[in-house]
């Protein structure tokens, strides 16, 4: 399915950097964007509610609606000196609270783009936000490095495990992996026995979709899969990394640590993700 619709989270910090590659993704391939500006409401805690003033929330709550419009205004210039069609929504959450207004603006779309969080930058729930859409929304997510980003897509990559969601990412990511000049599935060595060449199975779906593949099988660091699949991406010069997300159950990878938590928290590069 060609991409057509993509939905980016706007990031309030004036930076832009996310919606300039939504921006340049959908110049490319003539889609619509949707710019989702978040509006955070604060949580008044009940012990103090009462002595506070009682405009206070709406202060709050107009600060935050103004801060969502100037991020969409810079969104807008940014679509219009691109030649991109594109609209600005605006959604309202309680800081902390349910992302549910968030996910019925994603729903409806073939792709959504966020940000990656910054620890020496943050905006408000970035790494709740980028989990609940990828369990929840129902399409695939790019994540964007915040120390900005291209997509080239000259040189992509696969993380290939043969996992329902690994196969779910590269659905997803299908449409990109066919603007690429090269692709590359990277297979981690884990020592199992498998029948046949590693990776051909897919490599054989791949070329039958008019891809140039090449197999690469990597032996795994005893510092885990992350490792591997991040210095790969920095010895080859990869644009962009397809990948499933989460594996395991969400609880065992907040206990455990991941491949997928790990991969957001030290992304250099784009990622598509899909569970």
């Amino acid at each position: 399915m060609a991409i057509k619709d993509i939905t980016t989270l706007v990031d309030l910090n004036g930076k832009q950097k996310t919606a300039q590659v939504a921006l340049d993704l959908a110049a490319r391939t003539g889609a619509h964007v949707t710019g989702l500006t978040v509006a955070f409401e604060p949580v008044v805690p009940g012990f103090i509610a009462a002595p506070m003033p009682p405009d206070y929330v709406e202060i709050a709550r107009n600060q935050a609606l103004k801060a969502a419009k100037e991020a969409g205004d810079a969104f807008n210039e940014l679509a219009r000196k691109a030649g991109v069609t594109g609209e600005i929504r605006t959604a309202e959450i309680i800081t902390g609270g349910s992302t549910e207004s968030i996910l019925a603006h994603c729903r409806l779309t073939d792709l959504v783009m966020i940000g990656q969080e910054n620890a020496d930058d943050p905006e408000p729930m970035r790494e709740m936000l980028i989990e609940s859409v990828l369990f929840e929304a129902g399409v695939p997510v790019l994540v964007v490095p915040y120390i900005g980003s291209t997509l080239p897509l000259k040189n992509v990559m696969v993380a290939w495990d043969g996992s329902p969601t690994a196969s779910r990412a590269v659905h997803a990511a299908l449409p990109l992996l066919q603007m690429a000049e090269k692709v590359t599935v990277m297979i981690v060595e884990t020592g199992r026995r498998t029948s046949g060449e590693p990776g051909a199975d897919i490599a054989t779906y791949l070329a039958r979709h008019g891809l140039n593949v090449t197999i690469d099988v990597v032996p795994r660091p005893t510092s885990g899969v992350a490792d591997a699949i991040l210095n790969y991406v920095s010895d080859n010069n990869i644009d962009m990394v397809a990948m499933g997300g989460y594996g395991h159950s969400r609880m065992r990878e907040f206990l455990f640590g991941g491949a997928t938590r790990d991969i957001l928290a030290s992304m250099t590069v784009p990622v598509m993700m899909a569970h």
